[in-house]
């Protein structure tokens, strides 16, 4: 049957979409928007084949997790699908204030908003506060959703160098300590793994009237006491205006969520457009994120055990000889810095039963094109192992 473009004349949009060369070469090598069959644990199965999932965001391991399950499965018969409406709206329910008073009081903030995504909470996190005549001052490597809040502010905008104290330095410099700055970083960043220098970064921004935004969602269940993030590992809560993130990651839910005084979130409120605009987050998922907050309260060996692993999982990355970009994080790459290299070594991973993701350009720099692995809770002995003998194999020729 005939498509619908064939019965009208092409505009230059359509010929866009035709004629583009990046997504003729993601449809050629299929790497990506892969459908798995079902998933057990730390195990998915793609076209009938069992893979170990190693580039999941469930730091925790708790999104099979059987309180989580049930929270999700009750909310569900309890309220339905949907609330069909936005929080500012017909969306809120008294479930959304419970997951934001907990959330607030477990990072140490006096409150905190919920909405259906995490790349909408980081977008709403700038977008609400910065406007025209201001100064943002950000890590040229944060996530997309901050470029994407920045970019609706008007603001002026200065990157400095990633993690780099003296580069922030040096565009300070450049400036009047009396202009209304924000200075953007992400906790932990999620493509290298790295965590930001925060102590140091608040130190040299001491006295400049500047607003502090940080991005804490693969922090967030990782670092600190008993998970609460970046900002808690670092014990400069008090000094952070606003920690973001994401509820889909050690959370095993959806949503993201913004924290900070009571009278910063009330602001969000009357002036962010994604909250105002959004659908509120679904009562499945709230119940499903309150419950792995309980969890992370209550079950500390989730944790522990992510560390274990991730530390046996770096020594064999390393002992390997494979390029780690330092990171101190679950969040680990394995640098490769050709597009060709990173092809065929995800390829051999997927032959000997390992699923990564291929990260090119514009999310790292050309040279630093990786492959982007995680290392989950849930991962056992067991599947550490083959783990192994499948970088063995990816790594051979490099």
């Amino acid at each position: 049957m005939a498509t619908f473009t064939s019965f009208k004349a092409r505009n230059g949009i359509v010929e866009r979409c035709i004629s583009d060369d990046q997504t003729r070469l993601r449809l050629k090598y299929n790497p990506y928007y892969l459908p798995f069959d079902r998933q057990v644990g730390s195990h998915v199965w793609l076209d009938g084949k069992e893979l170990i999932m190693l580039s999941s965001n469930d730091y925790l391991g708790l999104s099979d997790h059987p309180k989580v399950i049930e929270a999700g499965k009750k909310a569900l018969e309890e309220w339905g699908s949907g609330t069909t409406g936005s929080r500012f709206a017909n969306g809120s329910r008294y479930f959304h204030e419970k997951l934001e008073s907990d959330l607030a009081s477990f990072l140490g903030k006096e409150a905190c908003h919920v909405s259906v995504a995490g790349y909408i909470s980081c977008m709403s996190s700038i977008e609400s506060f910065a406007r025209k005549g201001d100064l943002i001052i950000v890590d040229r490597n944060v996530h997309s959703s901050l470029w994407a809040g920045i970019a609706n502010t008007g603001a002026r905008l200065e990157r400095f160098g990633h993690n780099n104290i003296e580069s922030l330095k040096e565009v300070l410099g450049q400036e009047s300590p009396e202009i209304t700055k924000m200075l953007v970083v992400e906790g932990v960043f999620s493509m290298e793994g790295h965590i930001a220098n925060l102590p140091d970064y608040l130190t040299v921004i001491q006295n400049q009237n500047c607003f502090i935004v940080v991005d804490d969602a693969h922090g967030f269940g990782v670092l600190g006491k008993q998970g609460r993030g970046t900002v808690d590992y670092f014990g400069v809560t008090d000094q952070v205006d606003i920690i973001a993130g994401s509820m889909s990651k050690s959370m095993a839910s959806t949503g993201g969520f913004v924290a900070g005084s009571t009278e910063i979130i009330e602001y969000l409120r009357t002036h962010s457009k994604q909250t105002v605009f959004s659908a509120a987050l679904s009562p499945c998922q709230t119940a499903c994120a309150q419950a792995a907050l309980d969890v992370i309260k209550e079950e500390p060996e989730h944790l522990q055990h992510l560390w274990d692993n991730t530390r046996y999982y770096h020594k064999l990355l390393l002992d390997l000889g494979l390029d780690i970009w330092e990171s101190k994080t679950p969040a680990t790459p394995i640098v490769l810095g050709k597009i060709e290299s990173a092809y065929y070594f995800w390829k051999k991973l997927m032959k000997k039963g390992v699923f990564t993701n291929i990260i090119p350009p514009p999310a790292v720099s050309p040279n630093k094109i990786l492959i982007r692995t995680a290392i989950s809770a849930r991962h056992s002995k067991e599947d550490l192992e083959k783990i192994g003998e499948a970088m063995k194999f990816a790594a051979k020729g490099l």
